[in-house]
């Protein structure tokens, strides 16, 4: 079967010869590079372009044109090879047929289609590049060596610089000159039609009817893919179900959930140490679409040496990155996408499992001839026993998968820097205010019913998108330790505070002010622990008066910004205006507020995330029902969190229920104060 990648997926090549087709709509230049064992192009010999269309063991088109077929063949490649990456570029005007000018950047032209077939034409994988926009080069594909044997993996890396910056990010030195080289050669090339590969049956929109290849396990070669659900027993005793996760297929039989999770940026491919799986998610590193050639990207940590015949052992910080920091936060998202798509495939397999046995036992009530004698007895007892050999080797994938993940999870939880660790963690002892805002920001866990002893750092990317809004009203959840009315709205503070907490300690001294709103003064006693550090801008404002004027400095800061921005005076903000970006905790809602603050609030929530004003909400929405539909907006703006555990958020690929838990201190610890502290002191050191 066909695997159908999406970007940061991978899939093992049942062999060395290979074709790749390329189908872009509009003409491309074609070319590819090998790589080292770390990744890195050791110079102008390793480039296949149009000037030099053919290496050992690879050979590419000559012209720039629509389609595309380049030649690989794995065991001809130099030994020191050990990736090869194909490389589309939009060409230059004279590169163009007939002289013909065709789109500025991928954006505005068709996504490219990238198919890998063995020598007789069959399809192993392919791949379609989406959200590209500004680039006008992209690493589509590269194929790596893995402990003796060749995985594919769709990249979709992309570069506003075009090849010059493609080709200065992969090491090259003489990445300008060279870049020239190719378009000219694909300028003279005379052109030349390829046969169209042709495209899955199924739309781009309605990935519903398109399998895709579930998690990979452990990388030997022979190893059984993970996730790949029951197995060769399907195929044997009943064909192939087709009951392998799709993108947008939830498990029937979960409740849909609330809300999404928030989207991480676009993901990774991770290292050749692990592989990941996963959704459409975008890793690329926020400022590599800038000119500015970018440092060579640094080694991974290797792992220790392991036994024949045996999996590699995890290494923290084996996927890709410019920075640990963003290794380790791929990785994470790694492990989220492949404990998603395990258990989606163990459901699949149950799901199908159950369908047959009810199939089988409606076939056996039929027959007339098994209501005679034993023979209906016999039946029955051999479809139960089809069912619990179906359902024993599901879960037999799902353990070993599990155990995989719990060993990476280990080996990760113990590397994360304090923006991604626990409260627990040792590293928040050794904390200092850091020079540079991190990636992301840990929120809490989040966990599987069937994997429970796996939990996955729930991860925000900075800054933030979108508000936060912590539901006290929540207190349905079994455990819930509020003993009283009272209970959940003090947990949730507590919550709040937790998370202001970990949002001060991961921004430079004097980047990040709060401002907080307790009109009634019932959360003054939590609210303390920052008046006493001296971490908040005024103290908590308290009453009708006290509300509208935080709400209206900060409107007013926001407008001021904006008309900044759009103005393109961006630099010309008043002398002595505070540049660091802004967080107001507004407790206990509606309570204090007006018409006219409830209209400021939604203005901050909508338009206030842009222009550095965020907001983390501590409220109950039953005590906003007198509003009715109009704040429906605000709700949906927010990223829900609850301070006990709840299942009421989603993944984006198999519309997974996952268990949220909140970050919190342990009680009796003192590790939030000394945070708290420090960040306070490091504030009066640059004088904010």
């Amino acid at each position: 079967m066909t695997a159908e990648l999406v970007r940061g997926q991978n899939h093992p090549l049942p062999g060395t010869r290979l074709e790749i087709r390329v189908s872009a709509g509009t003409p491309v230049v074609a070319a590819a590079t090998l790589g080292d064992a770390e990744g890195k192009v050791l110079g102008a010999e390793w480039v296949a372009h149009p000037g030099t269309p053919a290496l050992s063991g690879l050979e590419v088109s000559r012209q720039a044109t629509a389609d595309h077929r380049l030649a690989v063949d794995l065991d001809a490649l130099p030994d020191a090879a050990h990736r090869v990456d194909v490389l589309l570029a939009l060409p230059t005007a004279d590169a163009t047929r007939a002289g013909r000018r065709g789109p500025a950047r991928f954006g505005a032209a068709a996504a490219p289609f990238v198919t890998v077939t063995d020598l007789s034409g069959a399809e192993i994988a392919h791949y379609t590049l989406t959200g590209l926009d500004a680039e006008t080069a992209v690493i589509a594909l590269e194929l790596y060596r893995r402990q003796g044997a060749w995985k594919v993996r769709a990249i979709g890396q992309g570069y506003a610089g075009g090849l010059a910056e493609l080709l200065t990010d992969r090491g090259l030195p003489e990445a300008p000159s060279l870049a020239r080289v190719i378009h000219e050669a694909a300028a003279r090339s005379p052109a030349r039609q390829a046969p169209t590969p042709p495209r899955p049956s199924g739309s781009e929109g309605d990935r519903t009817r398109q399998a895709v290849t579930p998690v990979l396990g452990p990388d030997p070669a022979g190893a059984p893919p993970q996730g790949a659900g029951p197995g060769p027993e399907y195929e044997a005793e009943y064909g192939d179900p087709g009951a392998k996760p799709t993108l947008q297929g939830a498990d029937p039989g979960q409740p849909a959930p609330a809300q999404p999770l928030p989207s991480p940026p676009p993901p990774p491919a991770r290292s050749p140490s692990r592989p990941p799986e996963g959704g459409p998610v975008d890793y690329r590193h926020p400022r590599r679409r800038t000119t500015t050639p970018a440092p060579s990207q640094p080694p991974p940590p290797a792992a220790s040496p392991t036994p024949p015949g045996r999996p590699a052992r995890p290494v923290a910080g084996d996927a890709n990155g410019w920075s640990m920091d963003e290794r380790l936060y791929n990785q994470v998202w790694g492990m989220f996408e492949d404990l998603a798509r395990s258990v989606a495939a163990y459901r699949s397999g149950v799901a199908f499992a159950d369908s047959r046995l009810e199939k089988e036992l409606d076939q056996v009530l039929s027959d007339p001839r098994a209501r005679v004698g034993g023979q209906g007895d016999t039946a029955r007892e051999s479809a139960r026993a089809r069912h619990e050999r179906l359902v024993a080797r599901a879960q037999e994938v799902l353990d070993r998968d599990l155990a995989q993940l719990a060993t990476e999870a280990e080996a990760v939880e113990a590397a994360l820097p304090p923006a991604y660790a626990r409260w627990d963690s040792p590293v928040w002892h050794g904390y200092r205010v850091p020079v540079e805002m991190p990636m992301a920001l840990r929120l809490g866990d989040l966990r599987l019913p069937e994997a429970g002893h796996v939990p996955i750092p729930m991860l925000v990317r900075l800054p933030l998108e979108r508000g936060l809004w912590i539901d006290s009203g929540h207190t349905e959840s079994p455990g819930d330790p509020s003993a009283d009315a009272h209970g959940p709205r003090s947990l949730a503070l507590e919550t709040a505070v937790a998370h202001t907490a970990r949002l001060l300690a991961a921004h430079p001294a004097g980047g990040f002010t709060v401002h907080a709103v307790d009109a009634a003064g019932s959360g003054a006693r939590t609210l303390a622990r920052l008046v006493r550090a001296g971490v908040l801008a005024a103290p908590p404002a308290v009453g009708a008066r006290g509300v509208a004027d935080v709400l209206t400095r900060l409107t007013q800061r926001v407008d001021l910004v904006q008309m900044a921005v759009r103005g393109g005076a961006a630099d010309s903000l008043p002398p002595g205006f505070d540049t660091s970006r802004q967080l107001l905790i507004v407790h206990d809602f509606p309570r204090g507020f007006d018409d006219r603050a409830v209209n400021q609030l939604r203005y901050l929530a909508d338009e206030g995330p842009s222009y550095g004003v965020h907001l983390m909400m501590v409220a109950d929405r039953e005590d906003c029902a007198g509003y009715g539909p109009l704040l429906d907006p605000l709700w949906r703006g927010l990223l829900r969190l609850t301070p006990v555990a709840d299942d009421h958020l989603a993944d984006p690929w198999v519309g997974h229920a996952w268990t949220y838990e909140p970050a919190l201190v342990t009680p009796g610890s003192q590790v939030l104060a000394r945070v708290l502290d420090r960040v306070a002191a490091a504030r009066r050191s640059v004088g904010r």
